[in-house]
């Protein structure tokens, strides 16, 4: 038995490949890329470590060119999430008794060969199947999603190190147990970091795991789900279902084993899952554990100190990076009178510099949003905009389903600061600005806070440090992620712990050790060293 007692040291945020041109990295890049997109694959279901075929066929397609199949998948049917939830199951027991130092260095297997043999693989696959560009993918599906790995490992050693004081002739400990039950994960498209961390955090605590992939995020979620069995993950720890998020919620709801539900996705369907909870209540054998980041409607609020060319980038970078599909994507923007003909012209400047197309042209800074749906939604708010008297279209405004589904990045501007695209999630690349009287300032502060029910992530650009720090108190509680001076995104692992309250979710901030503690079930445990021989306590002395 190895009864060493073992720390991790303090990860370092795994570094950011540039892909310049004639670099190693391009060269294999460009390799992985054909070889990703010149034969499609099969992605079957992966029930207890075994491939399961159902006959139910999807496709996959790149968002760039949709009529390019990417792959074909199998959809999980109500007998196949049964399976899956039995094979969780029975894998729970020798998993949650395995030393968590073993569990561990599977985590960190898992990161080195992301790191290492499939890190151009997973380029490849989250630019093609999710249309990121090679830098967008780079940061997601490769550093965060190591960063998520290793960081959890550390904290994970620092938590089961946490124990109680002990008195005289007393011992106390702490047994960090994991949940009594399976952890059923829904995943979104926009992030496989995220991905992989819903289902990697609470197996790393000793959870096992029920998968249901985004289905237009599956080319990346499948080739990680392989790289977890090739780092020696135990069959039955993560079970791999796509399929309808409705049919598979219905039944994993309704079963007494489930113990956590682990979602980064849409408030609606946060909500909805919530609900199914609370109606099978009595059936569980514990009460579950809900952890979920939700939607969000996130802001830059500037006021007139603030540095114009800066807020300008802030804008372009925040608003239209992966196609604002970020959940920080910045969506609302505050800008006063005094500064707004600049700050117009310099993001004019560069968007019109900037240039969208597919993701292999590197010098695409836009490229296509996720789906047909997504596209749809998107040119809604525009068409909105180009029909009301209380908005305008500054930049952009235009879009093209027929190869790809492209929407221009789009800048509207509202003469008043609830209209429509003011307060509503788009999850698309269009902000609207608000401009209002420099005098105004802390009214809009108050209409900032209170105008939509999301509170993810935000930020105040000024120079007045005065005024920084009276907009942090104003802004306390709308924003979980709060930025002085920057973009809304960009949380690293680590680093800014991520996650929102109100109606953008639990705020149990992913990239912390907060995140871990959700996934776990203390055990207090006391040994007297010696008894009690007699029931009489000294007070009873006549």
């Amino acid at each position: 038995m190895n009864n060493s007692i073992f720390n991790f040291a303090k990860p370092v945020n795994e570094p950011v490949l540039s892909f310049i041109p004639g670099s190693k990295e391009r060269v294999a890049l460009e390799k992985a890329l054909k070889e990703v997109s010149s034969q499609p694959i099969e992605i079957p279901l992966v029930i207890g470590g075994k491939e399961i075929r159902t006959g139910n066929i999807g496709k996959v397609v790149m968002p760039h060119n949709h009529q390019h199949v990417l792959a074909t998948y199998h959809k999980a049917g109500a007998n196949e999430v049964q399976m899956a939830i039995d094979a969780a199951m029975a894998a729970r027991k020798e998993w949650s008794e395995l030393a968590w130092i073993e569990r561990a260095s599977i985590m960190h297997k898992i990161a080195e060969l992301v790191s290492t043999k499939y890190r151009y693989l997973m380029d490849a696959c989250l630019m093609l199947g999710q249309s990121k560009n090679v830098y967008q993918a780079e940061i997601d599906g490769v550093c965060e999603l190591i960063d998520f790995l290793r960081f959890n490992a550390y904290f994970a050693s620092k938590i089961y190190c946490e124990q109680p004081e002990s008195d005289k002739g007393i011992i106390n400990r702490t047994e960090y147990r994991p949940l009594e039950g399976f952890v059923f994960t829904l995943t979104p498209f926009n992030f496989t970091s995220i991905a992989s961390n819903l289902n990697m955090a609470p197996a790393m605590m000793g959870n096992v795991c029920l998968w249901k992939p985004s289905t237009t995020a599956l080319l990346s979620n499948y080739l990680l789900m392989k790289i977890f069995k090739e780092a020696g993950l135990p069959d039955g720890v993560v079970n791999f279902i796509p399929g309808q998020g409705s049919l598979i919620g219905s039944v994993v709801t309704k079963s007494p084993d489930f113990a956590g539900f682990h979602f980064t996705g849409s408030t609606g369907t946060f909500n909805t899952i919530w609900k199914a909870i609370g109606e099978n209540l009595p059936i569980y054998k514990n009460y579950p554990k809900i952890v979920g980041e939700t939607g969000g409607k996130d802001f830059i609020f500037a006021h007139a100190s603030a540095p114009v060319q800066e807020l300008a980038v802030a804008i372009v970078r925040g608003a239209f990076e992966y196609q604002g599909q970020k959940c920080s994507a910045a969506s609302r923007a505050y800008v006063p009178a005094s500064i707004w003909p600049e700050v117009k012209e310099k993001v004019g400047i560069m968007l019109k510099e900037i240039k969208m197309g597919d993701v292999t042209t590197y010098s695409n800074f836009i490229n296509a949003v996720i789906d047909e749906a997504s596209f749809d939604n998107c040119m809604n708010y525009i068409n909105d905009a180009k029909a009301s008297a209380d908005a305008e279209i500054v930049f952009g405004g235009n879009g093209d389903k027929t190869k790809g589904y492209f929407v221009e990045p789009t800048v509207i501007l509202a003469t008043k600061p609830d209209y429509k695209s003011m307060v509503e999630e788009i999850f698309g690349p269009i902000i609207t600005i608000y401009v209002y009287e420099d005098s105004r300032y802390e009214e809009m502060l108050n209409v900032c806070d209170s105008s939509t029910p999301y509170a993810l992530t935000g930020s105040i650009f000024a120079r007045d440090r005065y005024v920084i720090e009276a907009a942090m108190n104003k802004l306390r509680y709308s924003a979980g992620n709060f930025y002085i001076n920057d973009k809304p995104t960009g949380a690293v692992v680590g680093q800014q712990p991520f996650g929102g309250s109100r109606a953008s979710g639990t705020n149990d901030k992913a990239g912390s050790a907060l995140n871990l503690y959700r996934w776990i079930n203390p055990r207090s445990i006391k040994e007297t060293l010696v008894a009690a021989t007699d029931y009489k306590y000294p007070f009873l002395a006549d």
